[in-house]
């Protein structure tokens, strides 16, 4: 099984990265599983303009990954009560890929109120690609970190989030 996991943070010191690199040590871990690490600070995607950005080289880059993969995590920090602009800007760019794939979510936001924040994305994965929605996701507040390291919880909770999503994917694959 790939595994594409989508780090779409642009802070160097995100949390959310932190976490995607959790979860890709612990998958990359499990035998006949392949993660490509998909980093948003790696790649100069245009903004979706809806015609010429999809011609970009790192939006067809971005592409190619996505359609390889065959199940995704997708990390990102939590914004103003929503997923950041550059996760939002990749799935307008890629989205289609995941059409009728499995799809989980990694989140670390600096409050403890937005923990439903993912749920207008996975609505939209859901009506406009037919993703499916692994229901369970890690969100990480403040209390969950101390310095910039995450707090046991957390790794138990993106192990646990690890294992459901490879096995929900092998049952949809299978």
């Amino acid at each position: 099984m790939k595994v594409a996991i989508v780090s779409s943070s642009l802070n160097p010191k995100s949390r959310s990265r932190l976490m995607a690199e959790h979860a890709r040590l612990l998958l990359g871990k499990r035998s006949g599983v392949e993660v490509d690490f998909i980093d948003l600070q790696e790649m100069e995607l245009p903004l979706c303009d809806g015609g010429a950005a999809y011609g970009d080289p790192y939006a067809i880059e971005l592409n190619k990954r996505m359609e390889a993969a065959d199940v995704y995590v997708l990390a990102s920090p939590i914004y103003n009560y929503d997923v950041n602009a550059s996760l939002k800007n990749a799935v307008e760019l890629a989205g289609r890929k995941m059409e009728n794939k499995l799809v989980g979510f990694l989140c670390a936001a600096g409050g403890a109120m937005s923990y439903m924040s993912v749920m207008p994305l996975a609505n939209s994965l859901m009506l406009d690609f037919r993703t499916l929605v692994l229901p369970r996701f890690v969100y990480a507040a403040p209390n969950d970190w101390k310095d910039e390291a995450m707090s046991e919880s957390v790794g138990g909770r993106i192990a646990q989030f690890c294992d459901a999503l490879l096995d929900l994917g092998e049952r949809i694959s299978s």
